[in-house]
């Protein structure tokens, strides 16, 4: 079999195909996990911090932006729930498109995948120092040792069983979920009343007196959207969490399909409030939205609490981030795409190697934070969201090359389908290719970001050639390095 054409092993048991990557897991996410990690994944720091920013850069024309963007991403996240009941799997998007579009589609996928996530994991022990620094407590300590603490602590978790990951992230995400609607119900209160907030009061005034919805112009809506798609990214980790999941095939369907009414309520919903309760101008970068308003309504302590909130929100997504990395990367290393040691499980059952990894590139992030600290959030905030646009239409791809497949009855699609495929998928692969040419017209930050993601691309070509020797391409079927130490051997067991 071609090193890079599709592969089509089966397990003799039920039909499906196996990925090697996927055996020594623990299935330790309970369906309560599952539903608050497709909860939690769609709920991070591109609110809690970035969408501040974008505010004042575009006013609210951001919820129209979040609002079309959340359909795309609610296209994708539904072609990757077919996928994964189809086959739940640790590797995820990595494995399908190992299936499907054979081992270049795999790394390509695969290392995009881990661009988004490393890069996001700098931006949010970026946004855990911009957090702590709210207090004057943490003030004297440089932000670039506040980011350095914060990945220590996350590695350090990660490293134990997938249960404390999901008990983790059900925790954070509830505390997530709790704060949005807290905001919610308070803003309302404020605009119903016409509450003082700041300098002024909430209302329909801040929006109509300040430019309506589009005081830019319609361009914005177009130039915020790969922020917006930043935002959205951990939509994903519903489907790697689907490979350490007890019942996968049951839950996924409702974890999915809520999301569409989750980006709707919790972002949109929340940009609205957002620009009636204060002028879109008095959002900045440098603070959350929601510090922001809790801050000026009078409320004692109500901006502090808020800022433990986001400061969650950012562990949240650093927790996250190390996770589907860390399977992600094994998945690859066992097909010979990534070093070795990503390959390795340790005595809990987690892929630390792969954990390392990303953590060790999040080094780069804190050297970030040490040179530039004041642009450190929006640098790798637009490297990460080419990334996730990326992966996700590498996603779209996988799910479209599975809907001919079952065409041609060699596979079956679940009663769970993406509706509309695969006209769907191109409107969406063209969306978000547009949203990534966009950039280039964006002289201050765009086309940076472009210039530095071809030296991506070209790293990519380069480490093509260079693993492409030791790639099988029956990889589903067979681990690759097979003598390395801690890889579950094929019968599911743990090997020190």
């Amino acid at each position: 079999m071609s090193g890079t054409g599709p592969a089509s092993p089966t397990d003799q048991n039920d039909g499906h195909v196996v990925d090697e990557g996927d055996r020594g897991y623990q299935k330790g996410l309970k369906t309560r996990h599952i539903r608050m990690i497709a909860i939690g994944g769609s709920i991070g720091t591109g609110l809690f911090l970035g969408a501040g920013g974008r505010l004042a850069n575009g006013g609210p024309a951001l919820a129209i932006a979040y609002a079309i963007c959340g359909i795309f991403a609610f296209i994708m996240v539904r072609a990757l729930g077919e996928l994964s009941i189809h086959r739940p799997s640790s590797g995820a998007f990595v494995s399908y498109a190992r299936e499907f579009m054979g081992e270049k589609g795999a790394y390509i996928t695969g290392w995009l995948f881990f661009l988004d996530w490393a890069t996001s994991v700098m931006a949010d022990i970026t946004a855990v120092a911009l957090y702590l620094h709210f207090w004057t407590f943490f003030q004297p300590v440089p932000q670039w040792l506040l980011a350095m603490i914060a990945l220590v602590l996350v590695f350090t978790l990660n490293l134990f069983s997938v249960k404390y990951f999901g008990e983790a992230e059900f925790w954070f995400a509830a505390i997530k979920v709790t704060a949005i609607v807290v905001f919610m119900i308070v803003a309302i209160w404020a605009i119903v009343t016409g509450h003082a907030v700041g300098s002024g009061h909430a209302g329909f005034s801040n929006l109509t007196d300040h430019g309506g919805f589009f005081p830019m112009g319609v361009a914005p809506l177009l130039t915020l959207s790969l922020g917006v798609v930043f935002a959205f990214g951990g939509t994903e980790m519903v489907g790697v969490a689907a490979g350490e999941a007890e019942e996968a095939k049951k839950i996924l369907p409702k974890a999915v399909n809520s999301m569409i009414l989750r980006i709707f309520i919790f972002y949109v919903g929340s940009v609205i409030l957002m620009t009636l309760v204060l002028p879109w101008t008095a959002y900045s970068a440098n603070e959350s939205p929601f510090v922001t308003f809790f801050a000026g309504i009078g409320v004692p302590h109500a901006g502090d609490i808020m800022q433990v909130v986001v400061l969650t929100a950012a562990l949240s997504s650093l927790n996250a981030g190390l996770y589907a990395t860390g399977r992600t990367l094994r998945s690859m290393a066992v097909a010979g795409e990534a070093p070795k040691v990503a390959a390795k499980l340790n005595k809990h059952q987690v892929p630390a190697g792969g954990i390392a990894i990303t953590a060790s590139l999040g080094l780069i992030g804190v050297l970030i934070n040490y040179i530039y600290p004041t642009g450190a959030f929006e640098i790798v905030m637009n490297l990460a969201g080419i990334g996730i646009a990326g992966t996700w239409i590498s996603i779209l791809i996988s799910h479209i090359l599975f809907v001919r497949k079952a065409g041609r009855g060699e596979a079956t699609r679940p009663d769970f389908k993406l509706h509309g495929a695969p006209v769907t998928n191109v409107v969406a692969v063209v969306f978000l290719a547009a949203i990534i040419v966009s950039m280039w017209f964006d002289a201050e930050i765009g086309r940076p970001t472009i210039y530095m993601f071809g030296g991506v691309v070209a790293l990519l070509v380069i480490g093509w050639f260079g693993v492409r020797h030791r790639i099988k391409g029956d990889l589903l079927d067979t681990i690759l390095d097979e003598d390395a130490p801690a890889v579950a051997d094929p019968h599911g067991q743990h090997e020190e």
